[in-house]
Parts: structure tokens; sequence; C-alpha cells
């Protein structure tokens, strides 16, 4: 069963996958994003996404296994 999805505040838009990553405590690093990406364990809004420079929106959905966070723009 997949973690409940969490809202992940970002500053300025857009934001990049590898960035996201980090800032939401799905990766330790930026290796350790760039082995998740790379070995196609990462999927936005669903898909797999192997682009670590990917551009994320306000309400994109990032998956690592079961664990979940949604780019959330501060307001």
């Amino acid at each position: 069963m997949s973690e409940p999805l969490r809202d992940v505040p970002i500053t300025g838009e857009p934001i990049r996958l590898g960035q996201f990553l980090k800032l939401a405590g799905l990766a330790e690093d930026g290796g350790d994003a760039k082995d998740l990406i790379e070995s196609g364990e990462v999927k936005v809004n669903g898909e797999v996404e192997t682009r670590r420079g990917r551009q994320l929106s306000d309400g994109d959905v990032v998956a690592v296994g079961g664990d979940r966070g949604r780019v959330a723009l501060a307001r």
C-alpha cells in the first residue's frame, strides 16, 4: 500500500525533478536522485520519468516506490 500523498511546498516554479526529490526527502542527495531516476524508479504523474532535468509544476505528483509527494507552490 502506498503512503498518503503529501504536499511539498516550493517557492518558485518550475523545479527540476532531481531538486524536488531531494527537497521532498524522496532521495538522500543528488547522487541518490540520479540513481533512482536512471534506474526507472521515479514516476511523475504515474509515468516513469528518466530525465533528471524534467521541469515540474504546481500539482505534479512524484512517486518513488510507495512514497509520493506533490509539488505545491507556496502561496
